[in-house]
């Protein structure tokens, strides 16, 4: 299994924490987006969008868009269990994952930023467009916190994979997480998992 990664993409990220937690062995492939790299007709063969993560799981066949490769991972290798089975409890942990997923972070991307860039807007002034849409998609988040030590319950979930790259791009963009005590506590928490803590990108940087 080859996964076609960039250390700070936080979709990549979340595929590296869902491997690691189903124990899954693979190969990395960096896709430098510095350099464009993503947009070499070799790679958009992979990945037609030109996006990270692409995993080549064998047999011709590359899975792209990091839910749909985590929800291919939960039904592939059933334990443990990235989405609930429950009805209820599968919509509320997908609604939280969701919340980061389509709500904060295709605002904040690569793309999005470069395109901002582009259109004239001054650096201070796209930072302040990436800190905005964080704090709107972790306000809500925040009410959504259950009891248990995660954020859908007392297993790492879906959500969870979610949170921890978007709290570690808010930090990047020195976003303050005083608002949201719950989300940090839980990002505290995850951190400590050697799952998390072996997909962070601090362990999987380029050598410099």
């Amino acid at each position: 299994m080859l996964l076609y990664d960039y250390f700070r993409s936080s979709a990549a990220y979340r595929v590296r924490i869902a491997l690691n937690l189903k124990g899954v062995a693979y190969d990395r492939h960096p896709i430098d987006l510095r350099t464009n790299e993503q947009q070499t007709p070799d790679y958009r063969a992979r990945n037609p969008q030109g996006l990270v993560p692409s995993l080549d799981i064998g047999g011709g066949t590359v899975l792209t868009q990091s839910l749909a490769i985590i929800d291919w991972l939960d039904a592939t290798y059933p334990e443990p269990r990235l989405v609930p089975a429950d009805p209820i409890a599968r919509a509320q942990a997908l609604a939280q994952a969701l919340t980061i997923a389509c709500d904060i972070h295709p605002l904040n991307n690569l793309r999005v930023l470069r395109r901002l860039k582009a259109m004239g807007i001054e650096e201070e002034a796209r930072d302040d467009w990436y800190r905005h849409w964080v704090s709107e998609g972790f306000d809500a988040l925040e009410t959504t916190v259950g009891e248990g030590p995660f954020l859908a319950g007392d297993t790492p979930g879906i959500a969870d994979i979610c949170l921890v790259p978007q709290m570690y791009n808010a930090r990047r963009l020195s976003t303050p997480l005083d608002a949201w005590p719950r989300l940090v506590s839980i990002d505290a928490r995850l951190a400590a998992l050697p799952a998390f803590a072996s997909a962070h990108p601090d362990q999987v940087a380029p050598a410099q």
